[in-house]
């Protein structure tokens, strides 16, 4: 099978296992992940609450990253992918037997969902970069987003059939048990992984070194991460949760996640294809107004259909600004011999951006919202937050000029 140019079969074996426990790792969560935000509402119909769920998980992801950065540099990496996925199976393990008290222990079990995705994806993040070259990024991460954008096309619409078809609480509480025994698969067939070397020693102060050194190409960098996080730190969770406002129906939420990740997988089996370092600027620079503009139907009126439009047009047009996006901070971590063993601290500076950008645009939400919930409030705070994508590509112009990085 062939995917932008690189024959599947013919990757490292690691490569090819990696992206298998990634996709499970995101079959797990597409098949309750996407339920957790309307499971919170339906108890608490108070978007405050939702808020700060998702403050506690953003926070907890990024302070795990800079506290574990010591454990995957110097020990074993392949252990903290392993206790991500064991502690997001702990996660819906938790919300299972909390049931209809779940809404009580929002802020905790944020936390503890923070901490896993954080362990999890540091040490993918490194083994991902070890595993790739320049040359084979975009393809690497198309494939990575076919995968994910596969997850997000049964699981969810499974779950919304379940969840409609049971009384009560009873499809929660199966799709919750799914998950975990999904995570606790992905746990065993994760021992197929090689132990990676350690080498170095953890650098606690790295990432301000970074930043505070003028002319560095990461000042720039970080804050093209920044914007990205903004946007990210919203849509990751609201999205789903006004379909469910709009419908009362967690079947729609699920038929809308089906439609909207086939389009995702189709658009980044195409972006894999086409992308290449020379086009990458032109490639974000679409996608990133794009992304934006799709938001403006719903001026016109807050309906399924309305953001039926937004789901499609984003899953259209979000591979041209992720891939090259994702591709070029791993091609600037491996610019030189010296910032590649420098890879687990830039792997925690690029997340303490995108945490930062979350945090900032989930602030705009808990400001907004509680004091108005109006379609026009919502609208407006999606239209501002999906734009900051442009301000990426605007800062990234110089770093991505002939695939060069230049301050």
């Amino acid at each position: 099978m062939q995917f932008g140019g690189v024959v599947l079969a013919k990757l490292e074996k690691q490569a090819v296992l990696l992206l298998v426990v990634q996709a499970l790792f995101a079959v797990g969560n597409a098949l309750s992940g996407t339920f957790v935000p309307v499971y919170l509402w339906k108890a608490s119909q108070s978007y405050t609450l939702i808020g700060w769920f998702t403050m506690a998980q953003y926070a907890c992801s990024g302070l795990t990253f800079w506290l574990a950065g010591k454990w995957v540099k110097e020990h074993n990496k392949m252990n903290s992918l392993r206790a991500g996925i064991a502690l997001s199976g702990l996660f819906y393990c938790t919300v299972l037997l909390l049931a209809g008290e779940a809404q009580r222990y929002a802020i905790p079990l944020g936390a503890l969902n923070g901490v896993a995705l954080g362990f999890f994806w540091l040490a993918y993040n490194v083994v991902y970069f070890e595993i790739t070259e320049p040359d084979t990024r975009d393809s690497y991460n198309g494939w990575a987003g076919l995968s994910v954008s596969g997850a997000g096309i049964v699981a969810p619409w499974i779950s919304g059939i379940l969840i409609t078809s049971m009384s009560g609480e009873k499809g929660y509480r199966l799709i919750f048990t799914l998950s975990l025994i999904i995570f606790a698969a992905t746990v065993i067939l994760s021992f197929w992984l090689k132990k990676r070397k350690s080498h170095g020693t953890y650098n606690w102060r790295h990432g301000w070194q970074q930043l505070s050194q003028k002319g560095n190409a990461w000042r720039r960098m970080f804050a093209a991460i920044v914007a990205q996080g903004v946007r990210e730190g919203v849509f990751m969770f609201l999205i789903g949760l006004v379909v469910y406002i709009s419908t009362k129906d967690e079947s729609k939420l699920g038929t809308y996640a089906l439609i909207t990740s086939l389009v995702a997988l189709a658009s980044f089996w195409a972006a894999g294809k086409w992308l290449k370092r020379s086009n990458r600027s032109r490639a974000m620079l679409i996608g990133s107004v794009m992304i934006a503009v799709v938001v403006v139907p719903l001026f016109w009126k807050m309906s399924y259909t309305t953001l039926l439009l937004l789901g499609i047009g984003t899953s259209l047009f979000i591979p041209l600004y992720f891939v090259p996006m994702t591709s070029s901070v791993f091609d600037l971590i491996g610019s030189s011999r010296e910032s590649a063993e420098e890879r687990e601290e830039f792997v925690v500076l690029r997340e303490a951006g995108l945490v930062t950008g979350r945090l900032i645009g989930l602030s705009c939400y808990l400001i907004v919202l509680p004091l108005n919930d109006s379609a026009l409030a919502i609208t407006c705070l999606l239209l501002a937050v999906g734009s900051f994508p442009i301000a990426s590509w605007w800062l990234l112009r110089p770093l991505l000029k002939n695939g060069s990085y230049i301050s």
